[in-house]
């Protein structure tokens, strides 16, 4: 493509170096959906059915073997939560659907039917996992726990009445499914650790189960063409059946196509294509592609021949490629949806952070705008074993003045995130950075009404806790949400942009929250809600929350008790039935 299209892709990425009765099902039916080479011998007094029986006996005795070593070697123990981790602790499947009430307001008659689910890292023994061994230590870290679905399910009968039920489930990965069978964890935590206790696990978990780590499927849930997906970084998605959160299998894309993908893929405005990307240990480092919108072709595969493998964890549309690097330049880059490594466009930027993006976008003179939620530091992996974690995040999130001016190798502050934009000028190569929204709470998991992904938005949302400070003896005290503005008359200036604060009760928190938008014609960007998971760490209750987006900071319109736990998660999303 000779020119710059009109909708790009971009990706952002962060280091983590030393970075009631049971309800019958509602109607979802539209959402539903090698071998080692041998050598050649001339045996011909052998059947080739005998040479094969032999093979499987030497395989599964090797196997057995190794897992006796493991047995024997290995012992895994439980990773100790803080006082302040309660809510991360796993919870147990509910096994069928539980009708639940709505404990206080009303849920909007025009709030559309359909299904809230979230998810999120939920181990399945207990907790997470250290191995301990003759080669030292490796730790799981807070983000590999399996993933579980938390689901909410809104439906009304022919009198137009209400009936809300709620679900949780596993998902059940291949992985899962091993380690569910042996009854006990089975792959040794590779992430984290002293490096022969990592290196032995690699080697160990490739020799018995094929594979370095466990299919985690845990961090986001995605709608395309009419079919539902869990993800993670680390696997292809799999497709699940909203109805039920039955895991129905991996979602086999094409033969093209044989590694992970990004846990945050976007629809193209206008066409409905699939932007993704994955990011891989070997060469190619890290691969962009474009998927139809019926799913069922690949129309553009791309190598961005990267020279180092680099975890990146979001891609956005009207693009280009996000790069942040802490012992290294920072740079973002441009490229058209269909073009190659040679034709993007780079720009060096302050050196930070960014997991996650509000929205991109291009302005008429030449500019690509950018903007997303940006750190210091990585909050992956976390702390570096040993490290006292409380003290880890207690500076981390300790609340400072100016984020941004912060000097790189400073833990104070370095995991503060604030709403931040890029704006790129295509014919200067011009960059002008600015945070958006100051140092009042951290900020992340950004959400925008999905119909205006890729295009010039007025609107952002994303979840807030209040930073660490020398006022609150290290405790983390205030949740909530944020609605911000992004008002024409400051862009271009030095001015924060106006935010609204949805303020929770004390000691309590949201995970998953998703913009659902009211449906008909002319209506506003705004027109729709915020609805989250909230937890409160007193009384150890799970609600759900909606709030009218358009009177942000009143009390919600809906409280909905829910009748488990619901642990911290990541990432949410509405579909619609």
């Amino acid at each position: 493509m000779a020119t710059w299209s009109t909708h790009r892709i971009f990706s952002s990425h962060a280091q983590g170096h030393n970075l009631k009765p049971s309800v019958s099902n509602n109607n979802f039916d539209h959402l539903r959906t090698s071998n080692p080479s041998m050598i050649k011998v001339e045996l011909p007094e052998i059947p080739s059915l005998v040479l094969k029986a032999a093979s499987s006996i030497i395989k599964t005795s090797s196997v057995k073997l190794l897992d006796a070593f493991v047995d024997s070697a290995f012992q895994f123990v439980d990773q100790p939560l803080l006082p302040s981790q309660s809510n991360f602790a796993p919870v147990e499947e509910i096994g069928h659907r539980v009708a639940v009430d709505v404990a206080d307001g009303n849920i909007p008659d025009d709030f559309p039917q359909g299904v809230y689910v979230r998810n999120g890292s939920n181990p399945m023994f207990g907790a997470q996992k250290t191995a301990k061994s003759m080669f030292g230590k490796s730790n799981e870290i807070w983000v590999e726990g399996e993933g579980m679905l938390h689901a909410l399910y809104f439906s009304k009968d022919s009198h137009g009445e209400w009936t809300v039920s709620y679900h949780n489930k596993y998902i059940q990965s291949e992985t899962y499914e091993l380690q569910k069978r042996r009854n006990k964890p089975a792959f040794l935590p590779a992430t984290e650790g002293d490096s022969l206790a990592v290196l032995s696990a690699l080697i160990l978990n490739s020799l018995r189960f094929g594979r370095p780590d466990k299919l985690l499927s845990n961090t986001n849930v995605f709608e395309h063409s009419g079919k539902c997906y869990t993800i993670s970084e680390n696997h292809m998605p799999q497709e699940i059946d909203i109805s039920t959160l039955n895991t129905i299998g991996n979602w086999k894309l094409s033969a093209i196509w044989n590694r992970p993908f990004t846990s945050h893929p976007k629809k193209v405005p206008g066409t409905g294509e699939l932007v993704i990307m994955g990011f891989n240990a070997q060469k190619p480092y890290l691969e962009v592609g474009v998927l139809s919108a019926n799913g069922q072709k690949f129309l553009h595969r791309v190598d961005l021949k990267y020279n180092r493998c680099t975890f990146c964890h979001e891609i956005g549309v009207t693009q280009k490629l996000i790069r942040f690097e802490k012992e290294q330049i920072a740079r973002i880059g441009v490229m058209p949806r269909y073009g190659t490594a040679d034709s993007i466009k780079w720009f060096e930027v302050a050196t930070a952070s960014v997991f996650h993006l509000f929205n991109c976008f291009e302005e008429e003179d030449n500019e690509v705008v950018v903007r997303g939620c940006r750190a210091q530091g990585s909050i992956i992996p976390g702390p570096d074993l040993g490290l006292n974690k409380f003290e880890w995040y207690s500076r981390g999130f300790k609340l400072v003045n100016s984020v941004d001016q912060k000097e790189i190798n400073s833990q104070d502050g370095a995991l503060f995130s604030c709403a931040y934009e890029w704006r790129l000028n295509m014919e200067t190569g011009v960059v002008n950075e600015r945070n958006l929204t100051g140092d009042e709470f951290s900020m992340d998991f950004p959400m925008i009404n999905e119909s205006f992904v890729g295009t010039k938005n007025k609107f952002g949302y994303a979840q807030v806790v209040d930073s660490f400070g020398s006022s609150n003896a290290g405790t983390v005290k205030y949740g909530g949400l944020a609605k911000l503005y992004f008002d024409e008359n400051q862009i271009g200036n030095e001015e924060k942009v106006k935010v609204e604060y949805h303020m929770l009760p004390k000691n309590t928190y949201c995970s998953g929250a998703t913009f659902v938008p009211k449906t008909g014609l002319g209506l506003e960007e705004d027109d729709g809600w915020i609805i989250s998971f909230v937890h409160n760490e007193d009384d150890h209750k799970s609600e759900a929350y909606i709030v009218d987006a358009k009177r942000f900071s009143s009390q919600p319109v809906a409280r909905i008790a829910l009748p488990s736990r619901v642990p911290y998660g990541f990432h949410g999303t509405f579909v619609s039935a």
